[in-house]
């Protein structure tokens, strides 16, 4: 996991990891502006219509947690004493 988050899109990871990745950032950063070739471009590095399904669950699973958690502004650190 240090890898792939010093390097997302190294040439030393699995083939469908650096499309995943794009996919994944796409759709967190530009929801309205994923198309029809957004997903081929998924197919083609092998991923099933099950396979893109789970790439979109996910993301939106993170993106709605995250978005939960800020909106409540949550802290990962404890604000009590002692």
């Amino acid at each position: 996991m240090a890898a792939i988050a010093a390097d997302p899109l190294s040439p030393d990871h699995p083939p469908h990891l650096g499309p995943l990745l794009a996919f994944a950032g796409k759709l967190t950063r530009d929801p309205h502006g994923m198309t029809r070739a957004d997903v081929q471009a998924l197919r083609e590095h092998g991923f099933t219509d099950r396979g893109v399904l789970e790439a979109v669950e996910v993301t939106a699973y993170f993106n709605f947690v995250n978005r939960l958690v800020d909106g409540l502004g949550v802290s990962l650190e404890p604000d009590w004493e002692g």
